[in-house]
């Protein structure tokens, strides 16, 4: 059996971190800012981990 190709699109958005965790983006990052407030846009900036129920999914894509 050949092997499993990673999908490229979902190694490009998440890194592993040093101990197995997945690290994210957050989204509503890229336009209207002037609809979101200071403090919102500031918490935008960090990454996030990606949530329990979507880990095993993403990483067998990466």
């Amino acid at each position: 059996m050949p092997k499993m190709k990673s999908h490229k699109g979902t190694a490009k958005r998440f890194k592993k971190t040093g101990s197995g965790k997945l690290k994210r983006a957050h989204a509503f990052t890229s336009h209207m800012f002037r609809n979101k407030s200071q403090k919102q846009k500031r918490k935008l900036r960090k990454s996030a981990l990606v949530s329990s129920g979507d880990y095993k999914r993403i990483k067998d894509m990466i």
